[in-house]
């Protein structure tokens, strides 16, 4: 019994010491990690200050957290419809945050006791990180039509760079809902990407002005569950998406293209059924990469720091299935997977913080916050 409880305290040392120590890359290159928090079924991050970052819980918490590791739940966030794949979503400040206070949050609503769901954008002002609470929540965007079932919500939200075109606009990803047909439909927002103003009005320069009130706020179409989403350095927007059976895509996201789903793919059905692939309709969207077998990705993000100098401009995905952190060259509008970083834990999230760092989420209910620095 001594000798049993002994391997169970040094199992746990790591996380309780705070050393994940280094992790070696299928291309040779080194991570040192250190775990921060445990934090339980884990869904997105976002820093607001050098400090400190918010967390979101699938489970329906928002947690502000400092990059020591104290966890501190914040107040006056909306009750989301937990269960499958719904709950509490992402979380993203606004590019003004430091002076409008405005943090964006998507989470899964229903309207009749949970049997018909579908995900949500608002927004809040958080003023104190004494005391974190969320006031002035107003509902930006509904994802529409509510449909039966708990998966392929998306609902990932990214700003646009400061200074660009897309300045002031907010792009949110609309999964397919596991209702496949309707990423092809003008008539439901399913299988999208939108596009809105700050403040969830439509913006008139739009792609799809002639196709109805709803499809006004619709940048592309033909998506199945994006799951993640980030602008590069020269203002291109990119989006990865789980496939069927394999085939999972990273994909560069232009105004008024048709991605495909669900009549093409790089996968196949989960039955074994085969879906034609992107070569055979040159009419759609092919991706800048794709995956066989599955990566399962989820949280994307453009790498700009100093820390990693080398990895200039890399998009960085998180694996579930997987198990991994992926690092992809970016080369224009290409994309190539150039290295995997896995420590056997599923990645949920990735996210850079103000000093160059890499922050990860851990899925799952023993989910940890990790910050990967150089050895």
């Amino acid at each position: 019994m001594c000798r049993l409880i002994l391997i169970t305290l040094i199992a746990l040392l790591p996380t309780a010491a705070g050393a994940l120590g280094l992790i070696e890359g299928t291309a040779g290159n080194r991570l040192r990690g250190k775990v921060i928090a445990p934090i339980a079924n884990p869904w997105a991050m976002t820093f607001v200050t050098p400090r400190h970052l918010l967390v979101t819980a699938k489970t329906g918490a928002v947690w502000l957290v400092s990059t020591d590791g104290r966890k501190t739940a914040v107040a006056g966030v909306p009750v989301a419809t937990v269960g499958g794949q719904g709950g509490m979503g992402d979380v993203v400040p606004h590019p003004d945050y430091a002076t409008n206070k405005w943090i964006y949050l998507s989470y899964v609503e229903s309207a009749d006791g949970g049997r018909r769901r579908g995900a949500v954008v608002v927004r809040g002002r958080l003023r104190d990180l004494e005391k974190p609470a969320l006031t002035d929540v107003e509902r930006l965007w509904t994802q529409s039509p509510k449909m039966v079932g708990s998966g392929h919500f998306a609902h990932r939200i990214v700003f646009g760079p400061k200074g660009g075109r897309h300045a002031g606009k907010m792009f949110i990803t609309s999964g397919d809902r596991q209702a496949q047909d309707p990423a092809q439909g003008w008539n439901n927002a399913l299988g999208k990407v939108i596009r809105l103003h700050d403040d969830g009005r439509v913006p008139v320069d739009n792609p799809f002005q002639d196709r109805g009130a709803l499809a006004r706020s619709f940048w592309t179409l033909g998506h199945r569950n994006a799951l993640g989403i980030a602008f590069d350095g020269a203002g291109r927007l990119w989006a990865h998406e789980m496939g069927p059976a394999h085939g999972d895509e990273l994909n560069l996201i232009e105004a008024g293209r048709n991605y495909g789903w669900p009549l093409v793919s790089e996968g196949n059905h989960y039955s074994g059924l085969p879906i034609p692939s992107h070569k055979t309709r040159p009419d759609f969207a092919a991706p800048r990469a794709f995956w066989v077998p599955t990566i399962a990705p989820s949280g994307l993000v453009i790498y700009s720091g100093k820390l990693f100098p080398a990895w200039a401009g890399a998009a960085f995905i998180g694996g579930l299935r997987s198990r991994a952190l992926i690092r992809v060259t970016l080369s224009g509008d290409q994309a190539r997977e150039a290295e995997r970083f896995r420590w056997e834990r599923r990645v949920r999230e990735v996210e850079e913080a103000p000093d160059g760092a890499l922050w990860v989420l851990e899925d799952g209910p023993r989910g940890r916050l990790i910050r990967f620095s150089p050895p």
